[in-house]
């Protein structure tokens, strides 16, 4: 019941966002002055920095939000950044900036999900904390694209590379579909994508399908990797400065476009550079350099500080992609490349292949480019390798004991631990601590200083005759890993491994803290993993 609450909540908030982006500001400014359409970019840049600015809103992320949030464990989404990321968003797409709606749409159920999951908390247990979080998100990107199942199968797969989000299936897909249902109730059931007929496609086809993936997946590789370096350098700019450069270049843009195609195609979503690549008789060169323009835009409105989703620009990238290709391939079907190459490209930038694939089939209405589809997508998939859209995916879900890698060290950090001097003899070395506390490592000290460990393996490569005589100091290990105590658990485990060792020292600029022991962090899980499983009895 409180999915479906999600849903309907999520499915007319939408709506409302839909209405005033879209029929308000976007189809008004279209009707304007050429230049009026080249300054809209640059307008709703300034206005975006301003609003973020003054406003609270914080960075420009929706879509990442979602999924930094549902890796968050025991942290629900902020409430008080949404009105003024919403509202940065309208200014960002209604003035005519290169992103997706369905970023807005993910953020805004993500964040009605969150927000009521928190008021009855109660009632969910604690492997359910981000239950709602993602019906909300799946309601979300099914209102926005009248895609239920895409929604569906998109918010249990982004979070993930190879992974799903366990648990969330049955009441994800009930959010789904009753937002889904309250958008088309209020704004129609058209499908998203306008193809007749069916996708005729034969060897041939199948073949340039997965000769395109190779393509799609390259490409989405290159785009997603310039995004991220585009957020990074964003980042560390100040924000009207970098609004308003990124402005000068969109305006750019727009002027090459309607130069090149008689319109502004770098303006807006772009789902009109959709339909422009539908047309038969398009020139593969323009339709190239429509290409390379689209993603420019995209990554000048991200850098500018632009709020919108990143879902339809890859979609975009992807249909022009398969143009070019289909091009190439002569192929009788004018609509059947492009829309492989969306299923690719989206699948393979964020890494969501089976919701790449279902969004074609249910945008267009037409379930024949699942095969095609698929071939592409997962082929894409190969030439990805970690990156994605989003820096907050992670590869799969953890295991019981590799979610404690991210712990400080502290957790398991054992201080009181037997040390040698350097002028201990190696005969006292061995019946104290070898033999006497049953110790292999034990790190030799000079006051608090840390200087090295010393081993059972040094001790007898030292003749037996020299033990009375010979030192700690002379004979102990000087290159053995050490760990700094802002690390996390992971550096010290991968320190531990590459050099074959069950111990490590814990040094703070030459001083002696403590050690890190396998030991240790298997009786740590013990402890964690018998307080969880209290928890859920």
């Amino acid at each position: 019941m409180l999915a479906a609450v999600t849903g309907l909540v999520t499915g007319a908030g939408v709506a409302l966002f839909e209405w005033i982006t879209r029929d308000q500001l976007v189809d008004h400014l279209r009707d304007a002055p050429v230049g009026v359409q080249i300054a809209g970019p640059s307008l709703g840049l300034l206005l975006a920095a301003l609003i973020l600015r003054h406003l609270g809103g914080g960075g420009p992320a929706t879509a990442d939000e979602y999924i930094k949030n549902f890796h968050d464990e025991g942290k629900r989404l902020p409430i008080r950044p949404v009105p003024a990321r919403l509202l940065a968003s309208i200014a960002t797409l209604g003035l005519g900036g290169a992103l997706g709606y369905e970023g807005p749409s993910i953020y805004l159920g993500s964040a009605v999900g969150s927000a009521l999951q928190h008021r009855l908390s109660r009632l969910f247990s604690r492997q359910d904390a981000k239950m709602l979080l993602v019906c909300g998100a799946a309601a979300g990107v099914a209102a926005i694209f009248k895609a239920p199942a895409t929604g569906l199968v998109f918010a249990l797969e982004v979070p993930y590379q190879e992974d799903f989000a366990r648990r969330m299936l049955l009441p994800a897909g009930i959010a789904a579909a009753t937002s889904y249902v309250t958008f088309v109730a209020l704004v129609g059931t058209a499908p998203l994508f306008t193809v007749s007929g069916a996708p005729p496609f034969n060897l041939r086809d199948l073949g340039g399908a997965a000769i395109l993936g190779v393509c799609c997946g390259i490409g989405a590789r290159v785009f997603t990797q310039a995004m991220q370096r585009t957020k990074a350098i964003a980042a560390e700019s100040s924000p009207i400065p970098r609004a308003l450069c990124a402005g000068a270049g969109l305006a750019v843009l727009g002027l090459v476009s309607w130069l090149a195609f008689d319109r502004v195609l770098t303006f807006g979503a772009g789902y009109d550079n959709l339909a422009w690549a539908l047309q038969p008789r398009r020139a593969i060169a323009l339709v190239l350099l429509l290409l390379i323009l689209r993603a420019l835009a995209t990554l000048l409105t991200l850098g500018g500080g632009g709020v919108g989703g990143l879902f339809i620009p890859l979609v975009v990238e992807g249909a022009l992609l398969g143009r070019v290709v289909g091009g190439l391939f002569g192929t009788s079907s004018v609509s059947f490349f492009p829309l492989v190459g969306v299923s690719a490209f989206l699948g393979a930038g964020y890494r969501v292949p089976l919701a790449g694939v279902m969004f074609v089939a249910e945008a267009t209405g037409r379930p024949g480019f699942i095969v095609p589809g698929v071939i592409a997508s997962m082929v894409a998939q190969l030439f990805m390798g970690k990156s994605s859209a989003s820096p907050y995916q992670e590869g799969a879900r953890a295991g019981h004991l590799e979610r404690r890698f991210a712990l400080p060290l502290r957790a398991v950090l054992v201080t009181d631990v037997a040390t040698v001097p350097p002028d201990t003899t190696i005969d006292e070395f061995v019946r104290h601590h070898l033999l006497g506390n049953r110790r292999q490592v034990v790190p030799v000290l000079e006051g608090s200083d840390y200087l090295g460990v010393m081993r059972i393996d040094e001790a007898i490569a030292v003749d037996r005759d020299l033990w009375p005589v010979a030192t700690v100091g002379k004979h102990m290990r000087h290159d053995f890993p050490t760990v700094s105590p802002d690390a996390e658990l992971r550096d010290a485990l991968v320190a531990m491994e590459r050099a074959d060792v069950d111990l490590i020292p814990v040094i703070d600029h030459g001083a002696f803290v403590g050690v890190i022991t396998t030991d240790e962090v298997l009786r740590l899980d013990e402890i964690l993993g018998r307080t969880e499983g209290d928890e859920r009895t």
